[in-house]
C-alpha cells in the first residue's frame, strides 16, 4: 500500500518526550514505532493511545512507570506519530488496526503479563486484544474508552465529533487535542501533537478514525466486537476503571465496563477529577500513580 513516513527531523527536541524511537517492520510492510523505557525484564505497562495522538500523550506517565520498576511500552498506531502512514483512507479498518498492532506487540515483542492501559481507541484496538489474547494480559485499565459494538447509540457527542471529523476543512491534529483538554495547551505542546502530520497526506489515518467506530449493528466490525464482549463477560484478571470527570465521548461508559467484565468487581475503580477526554495530558502523573498503584 502507498504510504509516508514523517521525517525524524519533525520530532526532534520535543518537550518532554526525550524517548529513543524502536520499530518492528511488519509483515506488509509498514514499519511501527513504539517507545520501549525502563527494566527490560520487569512487568509490562502497554500504553495505547487513540484519536488523534499518539505516543506523545503519554510522555507524562512513563517516568513515574518506570520509576516504579515497572517497563513502559507506548506503540504509535499506524497512521500516528512516528510509524508509518498508509495514503488512502480505505487501508485503514478496525480489524488492520487489531492485526497491526497484534503482530508488533506480540509476533515481534512478544509481551507476556501485560498491564493494559488504553485510552479512546487504545481502548477499542486495546479490549480486542485483550479478549482475543487473554493469556498475554496480567490486568488492565480502562481510561475514557468503550467497545462498541453498533447496538447501542454512541450519543450525540460522539455524533458531533464524527461530523466534524468529516466536514472541517483543517484537520489540526494539535488544536483538536487541546480542544479535549482541560487545560490549556501551549503553542509548543500543540506543535509537538501536530509534528508527525506535516501536511493532510500524513493525516488519512486520523480522518478515518471516526467513521471505523460502530455506531449500527451492520458495521464490518459489529460481529467481531460482539465476540469480543463475550469473551469479556468471562474476564476475570483484575479491571479497573479510572475515567475523568470531564469527558462528554465516554461519559458513562465505565459503568458499562464495571458491570459486565467479572474482573472488575471489587476494585477501587477511580474517577480523575479536572481531567477532560485526553485525561493523559490534562492529569497525566495521576493517572500514572492509579497505574503503578494497581499494578502493585
Amino acid at each position: 500500500m502507498d504510504k509516508v513516513r514523517t521525517p525524524d527531523e519533525r520530532f526532534d527536541g520535543l518537550p518532554g518526550y526525550p524517548f529513543a524511537p524502536h520499530y518492528v517492520e511488519l509483515a506488509d510492510g509498514l514499519r511501527l514505532h513504539y517507545v520501549d523505557e525502563g527494566p527490560p525484564d520487569a512487568p509490562v505497562v502497554l500504553l495505547l493511545h487513540g484519536e488523534p495522538s499518539w505516543s506523545y500523550l503519554y510522555r507524562k506517565m512513563v517516568p513515574p512507570i518506570t520509576a516504579a520498576g515497572l517497563r513502559a511500552v507506548a506503540p504509535d498506531l499506524i497512521g500516528f506519530g512516528r510509524s508509518d502512514k498508509p495514503t488512502r483512507r480505505e487501508d485503514y479498518t478496525y480489524q488492520r488496526h487489531v492485526d497491526w498492532l497484534r503482530e508488533a506487540l506480540f509476533d515481534h515483542l512478544d509481551l507476556t503479563g501485560v498491564t493494559l492501559v488504553g485510552q479512546d481507541w487504545g481502548g477499542l484496538i486495546g479490549l480486542r486484544l485483550l479478549a482475543e489474547h487473554e493469556d498475554r494480559f496480567a490486568r488492565a485499565v480502562a481510561a475514557n474508552t468503550f467497545l462498541p459494538t453498533g447496538d447501542t447509540d454512541p450519543g450525540p457527542a460522539f455524533f458531533a465529533w464524527r461530523e466534524f471529523s468529516q466536514t472541517t476543512p483543517n484537520f489540526h491534529v494539535g488544536g483538536i487535542v487541546n480542544g479535549g483538554c482541560t487545560s490549556d495547551l501551549g503553542p509548543e505542546i500543540v506543535a509537538a501533537y501536530d509534528a508527525p502530520f506535516p501536511d493532510d497526506a500524513y493525516k488519512a489515518g486520523a480522518r478515518q478514525f471516526p467513521v471505523l467506530v460502530p455506531a449500527t449493528p451492520d458495521d464490518p466490525a459489529t460481529e467481531a466486537n460482539r465476540a469480543a464482549w463475550r469473551s469479556l463477560e468471562r474476564f476475570d484478571r483484575p479491571f479497573l476503571c479510572a475515567f475523568s470527570d470531564q469527558d462528554p465521548i465516554t461519559r458513562g461508559a465505565d459503568q458499562v465496563l464495571r458491570a459486565r467484565i467479572p474482573g472488575a468487581a471489587g476494585q477501587t475503580h477511580v474517577t480523575i477529577e479536572g481531567g477532560g477526554h485526553f485525561l493523559q495530558e490534562d492529569r497525566g502523573e495521576e493517572l500514572a500513580r492509579v497505574v503503578v498503584d494497581f499494578v502493585g
